[in-house]
């Protein structure tokens, strides 16, 4: 099988790299805006010559090779045109959250994939890790009765040293409240299935890193689904430089019946680190990337649709477009129905 990685502009890319090569899938790369970053932030033939793999020069020559699949990892305002480019080209496409950074692009998105009769998932590896499924378990069996409230964290270090694009307002379409809202979205629309979004209450600030980025650094969004659930999400690029690693995702819910904490990267040794003087955390166990990439791939070789889809995407992006409208009025926003799903 041949998958194509388009673009490495996400930090991720190099992550989905080493998973796929662990499958034995034949894999190419392009990225051909890696001359527009940054000095110093990794790309284009070096950082593929780095991970061993096959490098050309342009998206229209990477696609000439007929690949199966392609994964984008571009910039997430870039995402609509490569995968209408790869659409075009009869590939299924992996691409990287938020799908896009406009509900106008992540529709355009979904509608190209399906005329050309191909899958678009969205990488949301956090639905694939063994805490997630244990607490999705712990719902589904009736152990914790009825769903009433959630609360979820998805906490960081600020990307800006290792990949500026990140708190360019026009690139990512946002700050944190894109970044960090959207996995935790994605577990909620997972736990909940038949349940939407009904409304949106979000507000955000720039007190840590104050006088760096014009984006937003911390926020807080509240989401009441149809199903009566409220959720609220907070979505900070709040770890300092010196946390053991880039940060982490949790979530509780509140049942009827009982209450279920998950840790998405509980599968770890904390220590501390002598020559830094900081803790570390050594993680085990699965690699919840691995999981997600597999997914993609064995969709394909078994041609069927992988989970999550476009319209997950789509719903996801929608509550973010709901929390800056609402951050925007300092009111709550309500959601409009969503189209029929494909």
């Amino acid at each position: 099988m041949k998958i194509a990685i388009m673009s490495f502009a996400h930090l991720h890319a190099v992550s989905y790299v080493r998973c796929l090569q662990a499958l034995g899938v034949e894999l190419t790369a392009s990225d051909p805006d890696h001359v527009d970053r940054p000095a110093g932030e990794a790309g284009g033939p070096a950082l593929a010559a780095e991970l061993g793999v096959p490098y050309v020069d342009s998206y229209a020559e990477l696609l000439e090779g007929k690949p199966d699949g392609v994964v984008v990892c571009s910039e997430n305002a870039k995402h609509r045109e490569l995968v209408e480019l790869a659409a075009a080209a009869g590939a299924h496409v992996l691409c990287e959250k938020p799908i896009a950074t406009t509900l106008a692009d992540a529709r355009a998105m979904i509608d190209a994939c399906a005329a050309s009769n191909v899958n678009l998932m969205i990488a949301y590896p956090v639905r694939f890790s063994p805490a997630f499924a244990a607490l999705k378990g712990s719902l589904e069996s009736g152990a914790l009765g009825t769903p009433v409230a959630v609360t979820g964290t998805n906490n960081g270090q600020i990307p800006l040293d290792q990949r500026a694009w990140f708190v360019d307002p026009e690139l990512a379409g946002g700050g944190s409240l894109t970044d960090h809202t959207v996995h935790v979205a994605d577990l909620l629309d997972s736990l909940f299935d038949s349940a939407r979004a009904s409304s949106v209450y979000a507000t955000t600030n720039k007190i840590m890193h104050a006088g760096k980025v014009e984006v937003e650094t911390g926020g807080l969004v509240s989401i009441r689904y149809d199903n009566g659930v409220s959720a609220t999400i907070d979505c900070s690029w709040s770890k300092p430089p010196s946390y053991p690693t880039w940060g982490g995702l949790t979530l509780q819910l509140v049942g009827t019946r009982g209450i279920a904490d998950m840790d998405a990267f509980s599968q770890r040794v904390d220590g501390h680190s002598e020559s830094t003087g900081n803790g570390v955390w050594l993680s085990y166990g699965t690699n919840s990337d691995a999981v997600l990439v597999a997914e993609f791939v064995s969709s394909i070789a078994e041609g069927r649709a992988p989970q999550p889809d476009g319209e997950v995407g789509y719903r996801t992006l929608q509550i973010v477009a709901a929390g800056y409208e609402s951050v925007r009025t300092g009111q709550p926003v309500s959601l409009a129905p969503i189209r029929s799903e494909t």
